[in-house]
């Protein structure tokens, strides 16, 4: 799912390629993308891009008269620009939005059609898609610190819930505990006050970096190939490749359809975390330590599933 340094270099480059530019055509072709009545698509249709907002993991387009069409990607959600007249991919497109400069495309590569599009009139309505997650990026130490403390959460599920912290999801929480050097299943409660200090500098510090990173990759180019797996992250994606900062093999935890990836040594003081699959498999052969996985788990290449 693309997350906060994603979406705000996608709102970014629309703001830069097409704010001023008038909607020649909306086009919608999935019936399970849209989840609004009125207004119409076609009520858009004349109206020029006159602001990009992000609101957590949403896009909301803001054309004339406070008309806006509000985007989320979910998981496998993803915008594009193409050539102007370019129509809706017959294999994975959602919409078209046509300027006369080019297509935002919208497709989605799933057949669960997670993504969606709310076309609403008034900026106040943005608010009901605004889950309330305090903003990492502008929050002080004490907002965060008090956020945090407020319910009793696995440290990955108060960093990827939206009503706790806004716009980190699977992939980035994932290195910001690997910064942080903290354990994916240690809880809130439980923080010291300089762990909660170690917390909040490594999300500024890895939001900060990857929305860098990602604006001068994209450059005065549009964001055509989002994805949540980079060579240059450390543990995400990085399934039994050595960590960049001791070599021991990366490890990871899978859950419904994601999973967390951390380092052993560096995070959870050398204890390999229970993943659900594989310990039911083992049962009392599930390895404890970095020393007992090498020997009993049979070898695997960097990156094999």
């Amino acid at each position: 799912m693309p997350e906060l340094p994603d979406v705000t270099i996608y709102v970014e480059r629309l703001e830069a390629m097409v704010c001023g530019g008038r909607l020649s055509a909306l086009r919608v072709a999935s019936p399970f993308l849209l989840r609004t009545v009125s207004p119409t698509a076609q009520a858009f249709v004349g109206r020029s891009l006159r602001k990009v907002h992000r609101i957590g993991k949403r896009i909301a387009l803001e054309f004339d008269d406070e008309y806006l069409a509000v985007i989320h990607l979910m998981i496998a959600g993803r915008l594009r620009w193409k050539k102007p007249g370019t129509k809706v991919p017959a294999r994975n497109g959602l919409a078209a939005f046509e300027f006369d400069t080019g297509t935002l495309v919208f497709t989605e590569a799933s057949k669960k059609k997670r993504a969606s599009l709310h076309l609403i009139v008034g900026v106040e309505g943005l608010g009901e898609f605004d889950r309330g997650g305090l903003s990492v990026l502008h929050a002080s130490f004490e907002e965060f610190q008090a956020v945090l403390s407020a319910h009793n959460h696995t440290l990955k599920r108060a960093l990827t819930d939206p009503s706790v912290l806004d716009g980190i999801g699977n992939a980035y929480s994932d290195e910001i505990l690997h910064r942080a050097k903290m354990s994916p299943f240690k809880q809130t409660k439980g923080l010291a006050s300089d762990e909660v200090q170690r917390l909040y500098e490594a999300a500024g510090q890895v939001l900060n970096e990857w929305t860098v990173h990602h604006r001068e990759a994209v450059g005065e180019n549009f964001p055509d190939k989002v994805t949540a797996f980079h060579t240059d992250m450390a543990v995400h994606g990085k399934y039994r490749q050595p960590c960049p900062s001791c070599g021991a093999p990366i490890q990871r935890i899978v859950y419904a359809e994601n999973e967390c990836n951390y380092c052993a040594k560096c995070q959870t003081g050398g204890r390999v975390l229970a993943d659900r699959s594989l310990s039911r498999l083992l049962k009392k052969n599930w390895p404890r330590t970095i020393e007992e996985l090498e020997v009993r788990l049979p070898s695997q290449k960097p990156g094999e599933e």
